[in-house]
C-alpha cells in the first residue's frame, strides 16, 4: 500500500491545528513566534524521517530499486544483470607492395579515423594464416592481404562501427599499409534497469519450466541473441506438426554461426518439456537495397549529410530483427532524422529493391541492408 506522504507545509499546519485545538492560550503561530519555530523544527525532523522511510521502501522492491540497489536485490535470488558484450568482427589488413612477408601480431590495435574506437587482434588458431611461431597472422610474400578477427577494447555500443569505419592502424606494422572492415560491428550495452526487471519477472515465471515464458527467458538470458521468433505446431517447411516448435535466432549479424545456434539450442533444452521436439535455425537474409536523392539546404555540407543518411539507413535496417519487414514509407523519415531539422529540403527518387513497395519478412527471415546509395 502506498505511503501517505505529507509536505512540510501540511505537517506544520496539522501540528498547529492540533495545538490550537487544545484551547490553551499559547496559540501564537505568527511568523517568528516561538511556537511556530518549534513546530517547523519538528516538521523538518518528520520530513527527514519520511524521506528515510521512502528510501527504505524503494530499496525493498525490485520495481522501485535502481542501479546497484537493484543488483543487490536480485542477487538474493542468484539473479544477475547481463553484462555488456564486446563487438567483434573481421578486418582486412592490406599492403600496396606484396613483395615481403608481413606479420599481424596478436594484440595489434586498429581504430576508427578519429581514434575513439579501438580494436585488438585476437587469437584464432583456426585461421589458416595464423602462425604460433610468428605469434600472429602471416601475409605471405606475393599476397596482398589477410583477414583476421578483432575485438573492441571497450565493451558495449561504444565499440560499434559501421562498415569501413575501422580504417586506421593503431600501431605501425611492417609491410602493412591499410586496414578496413567490410561488415559493421555491433555489441550490446549492459542490461538496463527496466530490461532487468522485465527479465527478472520472466525468470520467476519460468521456474515452472516447459512454458513459452520459460523458453523466452532461456533465450533472453544468453545476452547474445539480438532477435528471435518462436513458431509452434508447425515444421520449418510450413507443414502442421503438433507438439513441435522451432526457433529462428540471430546474433545481430544476420548470419549467425552454428556455434551460436548450438548455444541457443542448449539453453532451450534446459527448460523444454520432456519428449517435446524442437529445432533452432538461423534466419534467411532478405537484402534491402535502398536508393534516394537528397537535396540539402543552402550552406549545408551535402557530403556530410549523405554519409549520415547512409549510416542511419544501414543502422535502422540492420536493427529490424527477425520477422520484421521494412516499410518503404519509413525510409524518408529515417533520412530526415539522421541530420536534423533544416538540413535536407527534399528527398526524391526513393526506391527499395528497385520499387516502392514494402519489403515483407516471414518469421524465418531477417532484413539486412544491401546497397545503400544516397546522392
Amino acid at each position: 500500500m502506498p505511503l501517505n506522504v505529507q509536505t512540510f507545509t501540511q505537517i506544520v499546519q496539522q501540528g498547529a491545528a492540533a495545538v490550537q485545538g487544545t484551547g490553551q492560550a499559547l496559540v501564537d503561530f505568527t511568523v517568528g513566534s516561538i511556537l511556530r519555530a518549534i513546530m517547523e523544527a519538528n516538521a523538518a525532523i518528520v520530513m527527514w524521517i519520511q524521506g528515510l522511510i521512502l528510501q527504505v521502501a524503494a530499496l525493498t522492491r525490485a520495481a522501485t530499486s535502481n542501479g546497484s540497489d537493484l543488483d543487490s536485490w536480485c542477487a538474493d535470488f542468484g539473479f544477475t544483470r547481463l553484462a555488456a558484450t564486446y563487438a567483434t568482427g573481421q578486418v582486412t589488413f592490406s599492403r600496396f607492395s606484396p613483395g615481403q612477408q608481413a606479420v599481424i601480431p596478436v594484440g595489434a590495435v586498429v581504430q576508427t579515423s578519429d581514434g575513439t574506437q579501438q580494436y585488438a587482434v585476437t587469437l584464432d588458431t583456426t585461421n589458416a594464416a595464423y602462425s604460433a611461431t610468428l605469434g600472429g597472422y602471416a601475409i605471405a610474400a606475393g599476397t596482398s592481404s589477410v583477414s583476421v578477427t578483432v575485438q573492441a577494447l571497450n565493451a558495449g555500443s561504444q565499440g560499434d562501427a559501421a562498415a569501413g569505419a575501422i580504417n586506421t592502424l593503431g600501431q605501425a606494422i611492417t609491410y602493412v599499409d591499410t586496414v578496413t572492415n567490410a561488415s559493421p560491428f555491433t555489441a550490446n550495452d549492459a542490461e538496463t534497469d527496466s530490461a532487468m526487471r522485465v527479465r527478472f519477472v520472466a525468470w520467476l515465471n519460468s521456474l515452472s519450466k516447459a512454458t513459452l515464458v520459460a523458453i523466452q527467458y532461456a533465450i533472453a538470458q544468453m545476452g547474445t541473441v539480438a532477435s528471435y521468433t518462436i513458431t509452434a505446431n508447425y515444421a520449418y517447411n510450413g507443414a502442421v506438426q503438433n507438439g513441435y516448435f522451432y526457433v529462428v535466432a540471430d546474433d545481430g549479424s544476420g548470419s549467425p554461426s552454428q556455434g551460436f545456434l548450438n548455444n541457443v539450442y542448449a539453453a532451450i533444452q534446459l527448460v523444454v518439456g520432456f519428449t517435446i521436439n524442437f529445432a533452432v535455425f538461423g534466419p534467411t537474409v532478405v537484402t534491402a537495397n535502398v536508393a534516394m536523392t537528397v537535396t540539402t539546404a543552402s550552406g549545408q555540407n551535402h557530403t556530410n549529410a549523405v554519409e549520415a543518411v547512409e549510416a542511419a539507413l544501414q543502422t535502422y535496417i540492420n536493427g529490424l530483427g527477425v520477422g520484421n519487414g521494412l516499410s518503404y514509407a519509413r525510409l524518408s523519415q529515417v533520412a530526415l532524422d539522421a541530420v536534423g531539422t533544416g538540413v535536407i529540403t527534399t528527398i526524391t527518387g526513393i526506391s527499395l529493391n528497385g520499387g516502392t513497395s514494402d519489403l515483407a519478412a516471414s518469421n524465418q527471415q531477417i532484413v539486412r541492408a544491401g546497397t545503400i546509395n544516397v546522392v
